[in-house]
């Protein structure tokens, strides 16, 4: 498995855009395929973060996703709402193994 998750600030007044535009690339990324999770979380304590966690099947179901054109769309409407740029860490499953995910 390869785990993607990304830490997103977003400006204060751009919250609702944000969080609508990234719900809908969420609903669609999860229609692709090699797709095993992909969640959409908000900072209890502080509603300007958000961390995208993405679980792929393969690292190249990962690269395949970048190229949709609903990641380009959400990527095009999100960046400018950002407080900052976003980070990305990408991790290798552990627990549960591959089969796990099913």
């Amino acid at each position: 498995m390869h785990a993607v998750v990304i830490s997103i600030h977003v400006r204060p007044e751009c919250i609702k855009e944000f969080a609508a535009a990234t719900l809908e690339n969420v609903r669609e990324t999860l229609k692709e395929r090699g797709v095993a999770r992909f969640d959409l979380l908000r900072q209890a304590d502080d509603p300007g973060r958000f961390l995208l966690v993405a679980v792929y099947r393969q690292a190249e179901d990962h690269a395949r996703h970048k190229e949709t054109p609903h990641y380009k769309r959400w990527a095009a409407a999100a960046e400018p709402l950002m407080a900052e740029p976003r980070t990305r860490t990408i991790y290798e499953s552990v627990f549960p193994k591959e089969s796990g995910w099913e």
